[in-house]
């Protein structure tokens, strides 16, 4: 069966909710290929508030693990806030092509539920602040929205203040 913008696609992210019985909305909107600012496209495309659209990063901490981070993106990732969450005392962005192989996902459409491989994932508390929230479903143009709670119980996340304003 084709899928179209009505039907939304399975991916890993959608699957592994499947499988824990929890609840989403898939909400697919239309990705214009030109644009990089992923979250803020999906916000306005969905005509949601950005402080309740979830941008996923993946970090890699000063002890060679690697995390992911979730915070609203209408903020920016604090990158010490997200390595103190995961026991650590420095995070960075992670590179691309660890992006891809940790999670099996592309930029623009990383997901924190579904991942290639497991990771430890830290969700800005501001999440509590809304009824439900959505992150990206696994790739472009299709984000998930769900209630905090359900987020958390399905990343096995920690939730802590990790955000903070972005300055553009």
């Amino acid at each position: 069966m084709s899928r179209t913008m009505n039907t939304p696609p399975a991916t890993p992210a959608t699957r592994a909710l499947d499988r824990l019985g929890i609840a989403y909305e898939a909400l697919p909107y239309a990705h214009d290929p030109d644009v990089t600012s992923y979250g803020a496209e999906a916000a306005s495309a969905l005509g949601l508030d950005p402080a309740s659209v979830y941008k996923t990063l993946v970090v890699k901490l000063d002890t060679g693990r690697f995390a992911m981070a979730c915070v609203p993106v209408s903020t920016m990732a604090d990158l010490k806030a997200v390595a103190a969450a995961c026991g650590a005392k420095k995070a960075v962005l992670a590179a691309e092509a660890d992006v891809r192989r940790l999670t099996g996902y592309v930029l623009g459409g990383v997901s924190p539920l579904g991942t290639r491989s497991r990771l430890d994932v830290v969700i800005d508390a501001q999440a509590h602040e809304h009824p439900r929230v959505c992150v990206s479903g696994g790739r472009r143009g299709f984000d998930i929205r769900l209630s905090p709670d359900d987020l958390v119980r399905a990343c096995g996340a920690r939730v802590a203040d990790i955000a903070r304003a972005d300055e553009h």
